[in-house]
């Protein structure tokens, strides 16, 4: 009777596991979405709104693309950061749809790893792609690292009147 109870409770165990986790997998890519009309939809709106797009490239597939996600909405000064200065788009990468066209329009950022930034200007230019290992620390992200990234490519911080010399 032990071993019946002991099994049974296992099975459940198990059974509430994986339910658990599908559950809690987030969906923050979409393999089917069509990236280029996001990225289009995109600068439409940071021209609205004077804003840079913010393209997180990567897949459900991949921890560390999660973790930077979760990582920086839930830190309350990352997250104004980007509301503030960043129209962002999740563009996939991954063995249902890797956006092949989109990403060689970007020069091939894949090239990085994943995850992989990529700042747009409200045009539509690529203006920076960034390496995210570079923002990495321990088994996280650097909030100091991030932070200066992110505010070294506002539409603000690239305003060349920051940087006229100014009348005595």
């Amino acid at each position: 009777m032990k071993s019946v109870l002991l099994t049974f409770l296992v099975c459940v165990t198990l059974v509430v596991s994986t339910q658990t986790y599908a559950q809690e997998k987030p969906k923050l890519y979409n393999p089917e979405a069509n990236a280029q009309t996001e990225i289009q939809n995109a600068v439409k709106k940071a021209q609205a709104e004077g804003k840079h797009v913010f393209l997180q490239i990567g897949g459900n597939w991949c921890s560390w693309c999660l973790k930077f996600n979760k990582f920086s909405t839930t830190d309350t000064q990352l997250d104004s950061l980007f509301k503030a200065s960043y129209v962002i788009v999740h563009v996939n990468y991954s063995k249902e749809n890797q956006n092949l066209p989109t990403l060689e329009k970007l020069s091939y950022p894949q090239r990085f790893g994943f995850p992989v930034f990529v700042i747009l200007n409200d045009k539509g230019d690529r203006i920076h792609t960034q390496n995210s290992a570079y923002l990495e620390k321990g088994d996280g992200y650097d909030k100091e690292k991030v932070f200066d990234f992110l505010s070294q490519w506002t539409k603000a911080s690239l305003d060349p009147k920051h940087y006229q010399k100014k009348a005595n």
